[in-house]
């Protein structure tokens, strides 16, 4: 393929075909396109998520379907309480932790897969699994160790404890990272392309770089080592002002970030990472606020800023669950017009 020139199957590709093609920047049919929501209520129960995430894919046709669960799906089994209080994004908020004192860290034990909660949504995804078949890329939510860690004490206690007990957060954040390694090693089996992994303190107005690299890094590289293989993993950066360049060498196909409110812009990230990006629309002013034009335009500028090669158009996080249908059915489409 020239540079800046995108080229074109004969063929209509199905999902899994054409992200494959997209991630070797190989000829595609048209540029695929995938969002993602809460499902604020059904994410407390196995059936009933897979069921919303179901519907959500066969109204929409997106080229892969993310998983996402509340953040606690991954932190129950440990004793913390969320309840449903009404977010637009469907997220749900924390009202019992689990970590007060930095001892509480050496407290955690290692999680099994098979139990609980997370039994639960391996039961989810499987559900998800079969019904998609092959064709169609599943790949589910994994919040990093100090993601979790965050949602276990509270952002400001996790910062505290960062600083003040740095050991014994250590000692809490290897088990978080064997619990979470060992549920996607039993995920792998049903079925999953790849794993959507979240990342939440690489943010400048966060951490310091030495301390993402000293509590974020290594335990990543460790949870990603469990991934090794699946051909469809895809790294979350969430915020502003990320480190994006820390983590180029992280062993990931995808990159996805808030690139329309953060830098770096599209066009600079792609001439820093190989690998393949996901964004180009608001969430908000476009796809909240906005027209199917408005998501048309955006669209033709994010595939131009990337020469449509080893693109996929999405949202730099969750769509909000207030998005109009109109909107979310104007973004698949808007690929088809590019065509």
């Amino acid at each position: 393929m020239e540079s800046g020139e995108r080229v074109l199957a004969k063929k209509s590709l199905n999902h899994r075909e054409r992200l494959e093609n997209c991630l070797a920047d190989g000829s595609i049919d048209r540029i695929p396109v995938a969002l993602w929501r809460h499902f604020p209520v059904d994410d407390q129960d196995a059936g009933r998520l897979a069921a919303a995430v179901l519907n959500f894919q066969a109204t929409y046709d997106f080229d892969l379907v993310k998983v996402t669960p509340a953040s606690s799906y991954c932190l129950k089994d440990w004793g913390v309480l969320d309840q449903w209080r009404g977010s637009t994004e469907g997220t749900r908020e924390y009202t019992r932790r689990v970590i007060h004192e930095p001892h509480d860290w050496e407290r955690l034990q290692i999680l099994d897969p098979y139990r609980g909660h997370l039994e639960e949504q391996l039961r989810c995804l499987e559900m998800i699994v079969a019904q998609l078949g092959p064709d169609i890329p599943v790949i589910p939510t994994i919040f990093n160790p100090l993601s979790q860690a965050k949602n276990l004490a509270g952002g400001e206690k996790l910062l505290a404890h960062l600083r003040s007990s740095p050991d014994l957060l250590h000692a809490g954040l290897r088990t978080i990272a064997e619990s979470t390694s060992r549920f996607i090693d039993v995920a792998r089996q049903q079925g999953i392309a790849g794993i959507f992994y979240a990342v939440q303190h690489a943010q400048r107005g966060l951490l310091t770089k030495e301390e993402y690299v000293a509590f974020g890094k290594a335990y990543d590289l460790q949870v990603l080592r469990s991934a090794q293989g699946l051909w469809l993993n895809m790294l979350h950066l969430h915020g502003r002002e990320v480190m994006f360049d820390l983590f180029l060498d992280y062993p990931v196909a995808v990159i996805n970030w808030h690139d329309q409110e953060s830098p770096p812009s599209l066009g600079e990230a792609r001439a820093r990472f190989p690998g393949a990006l996901c964004g180009g629309l608001q969430r908000e002013k476009t796809l909240v606020l906005g027209d199917p034009t408005l998501v048309k335009a955006e669209t033709h500028a994010a595939i131009m800023a990337t020469n449509g090669r080893r693109f996929i158009l999405g949202t730099g996080c969750v769509v909000p669950i207030t998005a109009p249908h109109g909107n979310l059915a104007a973004v698949r489409r808007s690929v088809e017009w590019e065509n």
